[in-house]
């Protein structure tokens, strides 16, 4: 199965459905029943993508907080080592 094939497949399924009250007839040639349901539908549509695009910007900003924290803690612990290095040194030239 190919990437797009899958990809396809996944967005299918994310897919909103449309009510039986906004799709089409089966075969009989009609529309939506209203621009109402259509406006109602799409505003829905709308809501929920922002919903999601807003859990996902709360996610990316969790992780790059988590990163930095991370890296404050990389670099205290690479000045600690440092110091410790630079007592070893002090320590080794006052013993010759």
């Amino acid at each position: 199965m190919s990437i797009v094939f899958w990809r396809r497949q996944q967005n299918q399924k994310r897919a909103p459905k449309m009510d039986a009250s906004a799709s089409h007839g089966a075969g009989d040639g009609q529309g939506p029943q209203s621009t109402a349901d259509l406006t109602a539908f799409v505003q829905n549509l709308l809501s929920q993508m922002q919903s999601r695009f807003q859990q996902m910007s709360d996610s990316i900003i969790t992780r790059i907080d988590e990163m930095g924290e991370r890296i404050d803690d990389l670099e205290k612990s690479v000045g600690d080592l440092i110091q410790q290095a630079d007592e070893g040194d002090e320590k080794a030239v006052e013993k010759s």
